[in-house]
């Protein structure tokens, strides 16, 4: 940034305080939502000189004297973010993104910078807290590594939209399991069911051509014991995320896990059918762990440990469970049981795109390179799965399981 006369240290802060004090009462009832020309009019009271810069030290003023017109926590982020100009100035396109209130690209380079240094306590120190607010404390604090953030997301959940995806999702898998409970007679290990395999939304390696098997096998699962492990981890983790991160982040990362996962059974483990939501539960749950590893020294949640022991010993238990069927002789022969391999395709989609996904809260997906790069690597392998599909199973003259 170049250089910008000043006068001196003494005069500009007497004319600073003056010109705040000049500041009329209906500009400051309108303050925080006056749109940007009228933020032009606020801007040019502290820049006479029209160098198109104002000190930060007078924007922490303009803050302080309207902090009733901010959320608590707002402020502290403004504050903070103010600070994060090393160069004491502060332009007029940063001066409207800042008093606008936005999460704006001055907030995520700030961010970035590493200057987060807050003022007052911590908001998990907060007390007398309804039971809404200590649900989305405790929210923030299990999913946001930077007390910046949490603070944020703190002052700005509206819970509207709710997190429709995941619920969504759940209830779906909950109904078809009990209509096939209920059509099948039978709830425990449903795909030991000489039936089960006819139904239209089962990924069968016979029926590969029609598409929607690789994304509609999650809405079936072999038995009560799979939806339930299933059902709890993206419940327990899929919800809080979504309630974060947003549906559209969420969806991303669960549905790039299931057809990972259908995919990768279609190349590595071409003879076996596939059921169950295991690919998407555990790309959310491999992103989030890794995410939590990651930032390890900032992620304040209770327990943390403890959690991802449990959570791991849950997905080692489905995992193992679903090892164990695959091998287990099948109830219709020649078809082996459900494969397994899409529980690694959903975790390898984890570990790379769902990191970036939740590594920074609100930070623009286009803006990461990394991001690109594993986008990348997604699409070559879809494609490449793809080709395999086409061409591999003819080529290697593999013998196939009759279709159901």
């Amino acid at each position: 940034m170049g250089e910008h006369p000043s006068p001196g240290p003494a005069v500009a802060a007497c004319a600073e305080a003056e010109r705040i004090e000049e500041l009329e009462p209906e500009a400051e009832e309108r303050l925080p939502a006056a749109p940007e020309d009228h933020w032009k009019v606020l801007f040019d009271q502290f820049d006479p000189g029209n160098t198109g810069y104002i000190s930060t030290g007078t924007f922490r003023s303009l803050l302080e004297s309207h902090s009733a017109k901010l959320d608590p926590h707002k402020r502290e982020v403004l504050l903070a973010l103010a600070d994060s100009h090393a160069d004491g100035q502060i332009c007029y396109q940063d001066f409207v993104n800042l008093m606008s209130n936005k999460r704006s690209n001055s907030f995520r380079q700030a961010i970035l910078q590493g200057n987060r240094r807050l003022s007052s306590k911590a908001l998990l120190e907060e007390k007398g807290l309804s039971l809404s607010q200590r649900l989305i404390r405790h929210v923030a604090y299990e999913t946001l590594p930077r007390e910046i953030d949490r603070k944020w997301y703190y002052d700005s959940y509206t819970c509207c939209p709710p997190p429709w995806f995941m619920l969504t999702v759940t209830l779906l898998e909950v109904a078809f399991f009990l209509y096939n409970g209920v059509s099948l007679g039978q709830f425990v290990l449903q795909v030991t069911h000489p039936h089960y395999l006819k139904n239209s939304l089962v990924y069968h390696p016979q029926l590969r051509a029609q598409a929607w098997r690789y994304l509609t096998y999650i809405f079936m699962h072999a038995g009560i014991e799979h939806l339930g492990l299933n059902v709890v981890l993206q419940l327990l983790v899929g919800v809080p995320l979504e309630m974060v991160h947003g549906a559209t982040r969420i969806g991303l990362v669960y549905v790039a896990g299931v057809v990972a996962g259908s995919l990768a059974v279609s190349v590595a483990d071409m003879t076996a059918p596939v059921v169950g939501s295991s690919g998407g539960v555990y790309a959310l749950v491999s992103a989030h762990l890794a995410n939590i590893v990651m930032n390890w020294s900032g992620m304040k949640c209770q327990f943390k440990l403890l959690r991802m022991a449990v959570a791991l010993i849950c997905m080692s238990m489905e995992f193992g469970r679903a090892v164990w069927l695959r091998f287990h002789p099948s109830a219709y022969p020649p078809c082996p049981h459900p494969s397994f391999v899409a529980h690694l395709g959903g975790v390898a989609v984890g570990i790379t795109l769902g990191v970036v996904v939740l590594r920074n809260y609100e930070q623009r997906l286009q803006d990461q390179s990394l991001w690109w790069i594993f986008v990348a690597m997604y699409t070559v392998f879809v494609l490449f799965a793809i080709f395999w599909n086409i061409f591999a199973y003819t080529l290697l003259d593999l013998k196939l399981p009759p279709p159901p």
